[in-house]
């Protein structure tokens, strides 16, 4: 096993979500400001809605699916559906989603890109993560296709047994587990750690926010009544 597989993939993960925590925790209480999404809906709404909830339905099940398809120990689910079985659940899935996704990223980079007043409001991190994402969402994809020439779902559990050994804190199994896999996932999983290493310096950490502290939050004074 190489170094170099063992800090990426034994070492990275942890680097990335030290990063994305610690960074998210500084953002928050230092620059609260710019703890928001930037929506430029009212820029231009042609379309928006439409690109905007194709990509976020087809990410958010996406992510569901890595969740618990990668976390789930075979141990588990192998009463419920066999690990074949389950890869192609998950390539089925993924691909209808992961295409969703594709399709509301390409018409939102596309809006950013050629419509003047929404590139002119957009800065350089806006643009960047959304690349990134859409880099992400095609080496998905192209997982998909390499998965169709091994059906025994050998590799899903070498990858099941990679993040499980992360969240785990085995480190040293977790770098194991990626040694003989193909090129296009490790290419996958690096770019998504990388995600969580700029999530706390780009718009995506509205992902992590919800108002609930207004449920319990006192009433402002706007102005007092003058008897």
């Amino acid at each position: 096993m190489s170094y170099f597989n063992t800090l990426l993939f034994g070492l990275y993960p942890y680097i990335a979500l030290l990063v994305c925590l610690v960074g998210s925790w500084i953002r928050f209480d230092r620059e609260q400001y710019t703890w928001k999404a930037g929506s430029s809906q009212m820029l231009n709404s042609k379309n928006f809605r439409v690109a905007n909830n194709l990509f976020h339905v087809g990410v958010l099940f996406v992510l569901m699916g890595h969740f618990v398809g990668l976390l789930t120990p075979e141990s588990v689910y192998h009463y419920a559906i066999s690990t074949p079985n389950k890869q192609l659940l998950a390539m089925v899935s993924g691909g209808f989603f992961g295409v969703l996704a594709l399709i509301g990223m390409t018409m939102l980079i596309k809006r950013r890109l050629t419509d003047d007043r929404v590139r002119a409001n957009s800065s350089k991190s806006d643009i960047m993560i959304l690349l990134l994402l859409y880099a992400q969402l095609i080496l998905g994809l192209c997982t998909i296709v390499a998965s169709s020439q091994h059906m025994d779902g050998s590799v899903m559990l070498l990858l099941g047994t990679w993040a499980q050994s992360v969240v785990t804190f085995q480190p040293i199994e977790a770098a194991a587990a990626m040694v003989n896999v193909s090129l296009i996932y490790k290419l996958h999983v690096i770019l998504g750690l990388t995600l969580f290493v700029v999530f706390p310096f780009t718009r995506m950490v509205h992902v992590i926010s919800a108002p609930v502290w207004y449920l319990g939050r006192n009433y402002q004074i706007v102005r007092q009544k003058v008897f």
